[in-house]
């Protein structure tokens, strides 16, 4: 995929943050960049499904001394225009972001850190190209094949999907009422629950990814890793698949943010910035 900054550091965008709109083939677009880091540290972090970049707004905040950039991946949000792809689609943009960063910026070290889905994005790119990231970061990373889903043991079986509804809008709700809950989807705007129907598309390939035969090898991974999980309130399949990468993987460390849930990047956004330090700190010498 050919990676091209499509114009300079702009001016301060909303909640302070310096906007660098950064265009990829086809609509691809990075949404907002904070300002650059004097101690040339880079952080790219890559949400999950049904979800969107300015999520890390707060995240960002708290990070005012580090660069961070944040993109909608395709087929969501400011990157519907460039269509829809697979998690190994997702795994290419990530390792072009990566390069785009680090040639662009100089960034000493660069890293990645992703919530949910996003760390399946973070995990399977490092993999893919080792070179492109320093340390990376994975939030409860949904990794099905392993065996651990909701309401069911680890067992190290896939178990294959298929959408609950024929529409894509339609999952797009089923998800977002099941992950968050029905009241938080009608306290939506008219706006709001449209523009996460109009992702529906991108949830179905993103959940087709990740739950049939496994994407990649996770023990392959040779970057040092920090996986991230909430703490008791959070779903015990997140957790169990978390503990379990941090002590199978090679040279990886779990890290557990006491009180949080999924969302901790939205209901913890302090604790959720250390966890971004704590992959920072994986990446020095």
């Amino acid at each position: 995929m050919g990676t091209t900054l499509s114009a300079p550091l702009g001016g301060l965008g909303r909640d302070g943050m310096v906007t660098v709109p950064m265009s990829f083939p086809a609509g691809f677009h990075i949404e907002q960049r904070s300002a650059a880091s004097p101690t040339g540290q880079s952080v790219i972090l890559v949400h999950g499904s049904l979800d969107r970049a300015e999520s890390f707004r707060r995240v960002m905040r708290r990070l005012p001394d580090v660069d961070v950039v944040a993109y909608d991946r395709r087929g969501y949000q400011g990157s519907r225009e460039a269509g829809v792809v697979g998690l190994s689609g997702h795994i290419d943009d990530l390792v072009a972001v990566a390069a785009a960063v680090r040639a662009g910026g100089g960034a000493e070290r660069v890293v990645a850190v992703g919530h949910s889905l996003g760390g399946d994005v973070v995990v399977g790119a490092a993999i893919a190209d080792p070179d492109a990231f320093d340390s990376i970061g994975a939030f409860e990373p949904p990794m099905p094949w392993l065996g651990f889903r909701r309401n069911q043991p680890g067992d190290g079986r896939p178990r294959g999907w298929t959408p609950m509804a024929e529409d894509p809008a339609e999952e797009a709700e089923r998800f977002f009422s099941r992950m968050v809950s029905p009241t938080a989807w009608l306290r939506l705007t008219d706006e709001g629950r449209e523009s996460r129907r109009r992702d529906g598309s991108a949830l179905v390939a993103d959940l087709s990814s990740v739950r049939n035969e496994a994407p990649f090898d996770v023990m392959a991974l040779t970057v040092p890793a920090v996986f991230g999980m909430g703490g008791s309130e959070s779903h015990s399949h997140h957790r169990n698949g978390v503990s379990w990468l941090g002590s199978h993987v090679p040279g990886a460390v779990a890290y557990e943010i006491s009180g949080a849930q999924h969302g901790a990047h939205l209901s913890h956004p302090d604790h959720f910035a250390q966890f971004v330090r704590t992959v920072l700190e994986r990446a020095l010498p």
